[in-house]
């Protein structure tokens, strides 16, 4: 078939757009075109470094249509291959990018495989092509997402992995780099988030090219992970699925409408498994390295050995310390290393603070973490330096203590504490806080006055000694669920409002109910409590007495019949033992008394508190073993938890100060350090901001013209305003104050003229 006036082979985006709708029609067009391009291939391997426009436009034709004659188009992914491969460098970086996107097309339509496009963009990442590489970059992420859309693809995932990690070690810096970047991302990405992949970046952390070590420790500290965007149905510009309904049935019906309510229920069907899925959650990459102490041991060598610099250095010692509090490892050395920067003058003291409290845990001997306590308080926490400095180390204390509280000692503690007098605000507050973590951990270390009131909690803490791990036996706080009786699962699914009002109610009656105890109350109790011991003091002496009595009684009676030398004798005896007695009490003083009242209170005290904590124990092992627990019974096991921590244990009263929490997660908080209760002084320059500031936002000054159309016209008294002051002369004088003698003389005049008008 021969068509005249044929222009389709110089128009190549029309010749594609009919070729697509019905390739056999116009097979003799593209092969016309396919022997036109094969022939300028020759020509450009000749000059490859020229730009060729003709070559351009037919290599993103025939990828557009490559789908529609594949048997024609065999050879032609294995041709462009092979051109960036032979002349990668010297080709013009128009054509370059051309090829590259032709690839990706023929990729897009599953006509080339992703091994072989993979391998040869990482040996063109050695041109000099800056958008080039970005580009390739972001294509080998979204194709490796691809790949892994609806299912991991795990055949081609080893495949592609491996061929990453053998880039990781690759001379070329940009290769190695790039490879480190898109593995992070597609970690990031929740694509290759396993194992492998996090071990195989870690390898990176040794790397000797900087930017791949540097890659490395940022991403094990978390800064490159992305924060999701959460893709919300129900946005405000869009309608929701009730008003298109509603809008569907009132209005009239038309496409669009329709096509407005189907999305409407696609969306909200989208939504509602969205929220039926469960939750996922983002597990730290620190957790998935197969020998953190393998692994932190080099990573501290290669800090000693190298001399990179300070910003590298100190990433690699907060993933370090970040290794030994999540593992809970033994890295001894770490410790006097730091202590060596532990200066208020030293750059970046804050973050190296941060560190070592982050390696301080439970297993570290006290031993190692005691000479920087030490080294805290000698150069941190003296009167020699500012208020801030001085709070910022009480801070750390309190954190490093949070993590192992066997590293203070009683007169080191003792001697923090007394900063809770200090004068400088952030000082105390600091010192309080501290106090506050001892009460929850270890109360023992405390001295009696900042102990405070025990409350129910405090009962039941027991100072554990080192390498101890205690495993309850029971639910904490279930002994709260032994009167009641377990009910069904349908009674026992309340809401959640409804254990929160009752919470709410509860500690609210207790708040109502239990009055604050006054000092005269406490002297009372006290009276009372030794007026007790005083009796039974007494009391014991008294039954003593009758006791010897009552046998001197049965001697005389059992021995009635004796001789008078042998009454003689018992009545000797008995007064050298009256006598023996009255010595023994005599000699007691005072202060031994004293001492046995309170011997005797703590004793009493005490078996108290191990009643009370044994009967508690039996109460909850009982509930844990012989009942289920929904979740109904947890939540009331919270709020007895709760109440136990803000109520004493004699009145039930419930505390006035604030709770400190001492709960150590994870990691350390720059924050929780630099934390200072002060209200910071603006300095001149601040102070002159924030007068700049308020300027802008205040209304200027002056006429305000509240018009809504400013095109009208104004008034005679609005226009006065605007002329000129000879104009207005005349007009102004009449208003000018006369004297009473020019009032004299107008109204003379006047009254004259009035006269002659007669």
């Amino acid at each position: 078939m021969v068509r005249h006036n044929n222009q389709l082979p110089d128009n190549l985006p029309q010749l594609q757009n009919l070729i697509k709708r019905d390739p056999e029609s116009y097979k003799e067009e593209f092969l016309q075109q396919h022997l036109h391009y094969k022939s300028i291939l020759e020509v450009f391997r000749l000059e490859p470094t020229q730009f060729n426009k003709s070559l351009d436009e037919l290599v993103t034709f025939l990828a557009q249509v490559a789908h529609c004659y594949p048997n024609d188009l065999k050879t032609y992914p294995q041709e462009i291959i092979d051109i960036l491969q032979t002349h990668n460098i010297i080709l013009d970086n128009e054509m370059r990018m051309t090829f590259c996107k032709a690839l990706i097309q023929l990729r897009n339509k599953s006509l080339l495989e992703p091994t072989a496009l993979l391998s040869l963009f990482f040996k063109l990442l050695r041109c000099q092509d800056k958008i080039l590489r970005q580009f390739l970059q972001t294509h080998v992420v979204t194709d490796i997402k691809n790949i892994n859309a609806k299912h991991k693809n795990a055949k081609v995932n080893t495949v592609l992995q491996n061929f990453m990690f053998s880039m990781l070690k690759d001379p070329n810096v940009r290769a190695a780099k790039m490879s480190v970047d898109i593995m992070i991302e597609l970690y990031n990405k929740n694509v290759w988030n396993d194992v492998k992949t996090v071990n195989v970046i870690a390898t990176g952390c040794f790397s000797k090219i900087t930017k791949v070590m540097v890659a490395s420790l940022k991403f094990f500290l978390g800064t490159h992970s992305e924060e999701k965007e959460s893709d919300d149905s129900d946005s405000d510009d869009e309608p929701s699925m009730k008003e298109i309904i509603m809008a569907n049935k009132v209005n009239k019906k038309t496409k669009k409408r329709q096509k407005q309510l189907k999305k409407a229920k696609q969306s909200f069907v989208k939504a509602k498994k969205k929220k039926s899925k469960a939750p996922q959650y983002n597990f730290s990459a620190l957790h998935l390295i197969h020998d953190p102490q393998d692994f932190a041991e080099k990573l501290f060598k290669q800090i000693e050995k190298n001399n990179d610099r300070f910003e590298v250095k100190l990433m690699t010692l907060d993933v370090v310390s970040r290794l030994i509090g999540l593992h809970s490892l033994f890295l001894l050395n770490f410790y006097p290393y730091i202590q060596r920067f532990l200066q208020p003058h030293q750059r970046e003291v804050t973050k190296l603070l941060q560190f070592i409290a982050q390696a301080s845990h439970e297993l570290v001997p006290p031993d190692m973490l005691e000479p920087v306590l030490k080294t805290l308080a000698n150069n941190f926490i003296t009167e020699r330096n500012s208020a801030d400095v001085m709070a910022i180390g009480l801070n750390t204390v309190r954190e490093i203590c949070t993590r192992c509280p066997l590293a203070m000692n009683e007169d080191l503690l003792e001697d923090l504490t007394r900063y809770k007098h200090y004068k400088e605000r952030s000082v105390m507050m600091a010192a309080h806080s501290l106090i506050g973590t001892f009460r929850r951990i270890m109360p023992d270390l405390l001295h009696k006055k900042d102990k405070g009131r025990p409350t129910e909690a405090n009962v039941m803490i027991k100072s554990s000694k080192y390498g101890e791990i205690r495993a309850s036996e029971f639910v904490p706080g279930a002994e709260v669920l032994y009167n009641q009786p377990a009910k069904n699962t349908e009674e026992t699914s309340g809401s959640d409002e409804e254990i929160k009002i009752y919470s709410i109610i509860e500690i609210g009656d207790e708040e109502i109910g239990d009055e604050e105890i006054s000092d005269e109350e406490i002297s009372e109790e006290e009276i009372s409590d030794e007026e007790i011991d005083e009796n039974e003091l007494t009391n014991e002496s008294t039954k003593s007495s009758i006791s010897e009595n009552k046998d001197d009684k049965t001697l005389t009676l059992s021995h009635s019949g004796n001789n008078s030398v042998q009454n003689t004798c018992e009545a000797d005896s008995g007064e050298q033992k009256t006598n023996k007695i009255s010595q023994k009490k005599n000699a007691l003083t005072k202060q031994e008394k004293k001492a046995q009242k309170l011997e005797k209170k703590a004793k009493f005290k005490s078996e108290k508190n191990e009643e009370l904590t044994a009967e508690r124990k039996t109460k909850a092992s009982v509930i844990s073993t012989e009942r289920l627990l929904t979740d109904k019974d947890f939540r009331k096991i919270d709020v007895a938890l709760a109440k136990q921590d803000v109520t004493y244990i004699k009145r039930s009263v419930k505390r006035t100060h604030d709770q400190i929490e001492t709960d150590k997660g994870e990691l350390v908080k720059l924050s929780d350090i630099e934390n200072i209760y002060k209200k910071r002084k603006h300095d001149k320059a601040a102070r002159q901001k924030s007068v700049k500031k308020g300027q802008k936002e205040r209304d200027k000054f002056g006429f305000k013209d509240r018009r809504q159309n400013p095109l009208s016209s104004t008034t005679n008294r609005e226009k006065r305003k605007g002329k000129a002051f000879s104009m207005l002369k005349q007009k102004l004088r009449t208003k000018v104050k006369r004297s009473f003698r020019e009032k004299q003389i107008a109204l003379k005049n006047h009254l004259i003229k009035q006269k002659r008008m007669k």
